[in-house]
């Protein structure tokens, strides 16, 4: 299997480049103009999908500044909307399977049950309407897919909100921390190893394609998630923490961002899982065991 894959240098495709080398050949083309990976260029992307006739196309690349997405709209969609489309119509002329990325934010967050894949999109920002653009050029596109709806994704590489946490929970007096927005954090890790397992499924059983939600099971809020990070920072003596009582709840309202965002991202996984054989494990899971990871890392920084 020749596996051809995009953004292999952010959080998600770092993962990946470890979880899909089992299944073949891989090849993770650099996203600088002209090294054959840069979503900008439509047709440098449609040549690199046609010298290298892949058997998966994996899009792991995004636009994902959300506050940024609504000054850079038509940056933001030719992204998220117009390179995922050159690379599936690519996909379908050559056959290849069709990996690519999507998020909670096609939802208005405003539902009190989990999102399934039936429900309505309607996106509340500039970043949601480029994704849910995307996913719709992606299902047109004629090419077999597989599209992974996720959320609250983190790693120890990169910027994300686990990764801030580690660093501001031993620096500040105080943090404040919105309560009133719920989700599943869920690990970069998680939806490389999924992906490897529905990509072996589905490449010999095409009908299994289609639009999935996947994240970790169970569900939390911001604050609900950094008081996790503060608690295991203490388990395991990691420098001064601040005290629970500094982490303050507050409501989203409080920051006064000019970007709305779901105020419920929680996902329902039940089609990916029945269809897959798999259980998901608890959002917690992945936090732990990343948690150690950083400070695996920051120890050996250190030495």
């Amino acid at each position: 299997m020749r596996i051809l894959l995009f953004g292999g240098e952010g959080q998600v495709g770092w993962e990946l480049r470890r979880a899909l080398s089992v299944l073949g050949q891989l090849v993770v083309p650099a996203r600088k103009p002209g090294a054959g990976g840069d979503l900008g260029d439509l047709e440098g992307l449609r040549q690199t999908i046609r010298r290298h006739c892949p058997d998966v196309v994996v899009n792991a690349a995004a636009y994902t500044d959300v506050p940024a997405a609504e000054h850079e709209r038509a940056r933001a969609f030719a992204i998220n909307a117009l390179a995922p489309e050159a690379m599936a119509q690519e996909a379908a002329r050559c056959g290849a399977l069709m990996v690519h990325y999507s998020t909670d934010y096609v939802y208005d967050g405003q539902s009190d049950d989990a999102y399934s894949e039936t429900d309505v999109a309607q996106p509340l920002n500039v970043y949601g309407e480029s994704k849910f653009d995307g996913d719709r050029r992606v299902m047109a596109s004629g090419c077999d897919y597989l599209i992974f709806r996720t959320s609250w994704v983190y790693s120890v590489r990169g910027k994300n909100f686990l990764t801030t946490m580690l660093k501001l929970l031993r620096e500040r007096d105080r943090l404040t921390v919105v309560h009133d927005q719920r989700g599943a954090p869920t690990s970069a890790e998680l939806l490389a190893d999924v992906t490897a397992h529905a990509v072996a499924r589905t490449y010999p059983d095409r009908a299994l394609g289609g639009l999935y939600h996947l994240t970790a099971s169970g569900a939390t809020s911001w604050y609900g998630y950094s008081c996790l990070i503060a608690d295991l920072l203490r388990e395991r003596s990691a420098g001064q923490v601040i005290d629970d009582a500094a982490i303050v709840p507050v409501t989203a309202a409080v920051y006064g961002s000019e970007v709305l965002r779901p105020k419920n991202s929680c996902l329902n996984t039940s089609r990916l899982e029945k269809a897959f054989d798999l259980v998901l494990p608890d959002w917690t899971t992945g936090v732990i065991r990343v948690v150690d990871e950083g400070l695996y890392f920051e120890k050996r920084r250190q030495l």
